[in-house]
Formats: structure tokens, C-alpha cells, sequence
């Protein structure tokens, strides 16, 4: 049985390694500060501001999150205008949930990114 961390990591690697190689680069750094961008601003805020972009990396981020969550029960939604609006509605309790799960996602796949894969 593996444990909710080894399929976290497995998710983000799938995830980075199927990123378009000339996209890659611009990835990249998004990634590493993605983390820090959730917790100054909000869990809610970043989604949005990573949809308002409407550029490849913050998409392929926004896209990386919505599959995790929705995936794993934290949240609902078939496309981003339903996702935020799920987001935006969800108690304390599970959006502090979901935006926990997001940050431990992102630590993989800030890593993975990172060393080039």
C-alpha cells in the first residue's frame, strides 16, 4: 500500500515530466515560487491570479492543482470558473485542507521541476 505522499509525488512527477520541453524554462521558476505566492496572498487569491495570467505556466500550475483536488475528493469542479466557485465557497475547515494538500503538491512539484525532469 502506498502512502498519500508516494502518490503525491508520483501525480507531480507525471505532471512536470509531461510538460512541453519549451515550456519548461518558464516552468520552472514559476514553480518555485508558487508556494510562497499561496501563502502571502491567499489560497483563493493565487488561483485566481494564476487564471487572470491565462499564460502557459500559471495554466499548467492551476490545471496541476484542479486535477490533485479534484481528484482526491478536496474539491469540485469540471471546469475553472466551477473549480474557483467551489474553492470560493468550501467551509474553513476543508479550504484550509485544500490549500494544505496544494502546498505539500507543490513542494514535489518545485522539486521535480527544479531538477530539470
Amino acid at each position: 500500500m502506498r502512502t498519500l505522499g508516494q502518490k503525491r509525488a508520483e501525480f507531480a512527477l507525471n505532471k512536470v515530466v509531461a510538460i512541453q520541453p519549451d515550456k519548461k524554462e518558464k516552468f520552472k521558476p514559476f514553480s518555485a515560487g508558487a508556494p510562497s505566492m499561496i501563502l502571502q496572498n491567499g489560497f483563493g487569491q493565487a488561483l485566481a491570479f494564476w487564471i487572470s495570467k491565462d499564460k502557459d505556466e500559471y495554466m499548467t500550475m492551476f490545471n496541476i492543482v484542479k486535477e490533485w483536488l479534484c481528484q482526491n475528493n478536496l474539491a469540485e469542479g469540471r471546469d475553472r470558473t466551477g473549480f474557483i466557485r467551489n474553492i470560493s465557497q468550501m467551509d474553513q475547515t476543508k479550504y484550509l485542507t485544500a490549500q494544505k494538500e496544494t502546498l505539500a503538491l507543490l513542494e514535489w512539484v518545485k522539486r521535480y521541476a527544479s531538477a530539470g525532469l
